[in-house]
């Protein structure tokens, strides 16, 4: 190429590096003339352009079969770098790992995002599909109006405690009411005496009817997913269902009567606001 035209000898050149760029090769004999060299080149830039969209779309294949767990992922990452920047303590970021381990389960939804596009009809029945066991399980809604349980379902809001977590403690105002979906709680009164609650049972109820102060502590023994409901949308529903207030109260009054015989001759009993529900 030393006497050839400056066009032959950047041709020639190009193709080299093109070669040595893209890593393909250009197959058992060497390109000799000019338009051997350019069709040689144009098959290299076809086939390179053809493997990164190959690569391309694959990628972006497999990050599609589970978004919710790349979702996860990206999440946790800012969780990790957020303790790391306020240089939280070892333990405290093990049970932080531990609760999005549990809560989250290696998968994250926008579930209020994609409930909220859905049709009325539609989100019924996947909140009645959700918690389906919860009713099963809830003697409470066992006979209760199906219109009032789903009504009493899309109110309520999903919430996980670790095992030692105080879900209420003795003296606040109660403002929420639970049902357990799965776990074990134990009802810690000033007595000392401990009643265990697990699957399909219900507490702090009471304080929604009469606004008082919790008068027991509960806290969870093992990993708890609860379904809490606040006052206000308790109230909201049972605005439309009044005849369930009373079936509430009349059990409320129910529980009262019944653990206030249970107490000694000479004890202050005062309107307890959690009592344990089966």
């Amino acid at each position: 190429l030393q006497n050839d035209s400056w066009g032959k000898q950047y041709s020639h050149a190009l193709f080299k590096a093109m070669s040595h760029m893209l890593c393909i090769g250009y197959g058992q004999q060497a390109p000799e003339g000019m338009t051997d060299v350019w069709l040689t080149m144009l098959s290299m830039i076809v086939g390179a352009t053809c493997y990164a969209m190959f690569i391309g779309h694959a990628t972006a294949l497999i990050q599609s079969l589970d978004s919710s767990r790349r979702q996860y992922q990206e999440k946790y990452k800012q969780v990790e770098q957020y303790m790391s920047f306020h240089k939280l303590p070892g333990d405290t970021r093990q049970r932080i790992h531990e609760y999005y381990e549990h809560r989250y389960q290696g998968k994250m939804f926008d579930e209020e995002n994609i409930l909220g596009e859905l049709s009325e009809p539609l989100k019924e029945e996947i909140i009645n599909f959700n918690c389906r066991n919860l009713v099963a399980n809830m003697p409470l809604f066992a006979n209760a109006d199906p219109n009032f349980v789903t009504a009493m379902l899309t109110k309520l809001r999903f919430e996980v405690f670790q095992p030692g977590d105080f879900i209420i403690r003795e003296g606040t105002v109660g403002k929420k009411m639970y049902f357990i979906q799965h776990g074990v709680v134990s009802i810690l009164t000033k007595g000392n005496k401990e009643t265990k609650l697990s699957d399909g049972s219900y507490f702090g109820e009471i304080c929604l009817l009469t606004r008082g102060r919790r008068t027991a502590s509960v806290r969870a023994d093992t990993y708890c997913r609860l379904y809490s409901l606040s006052v206000d949308n308790f109230n909201e529903v049972l605005e439309e269902y009044p005849m369930m207030r009373r079936a509430f109260e009349t059990v409320a009054m129910d529980r009262l009567d019944r653990i206030g015989e249970e107490q000694p001759l000479g004890t202050v009993w005062p309107p307890p606001c959690l009592l344990p529900g089966a």
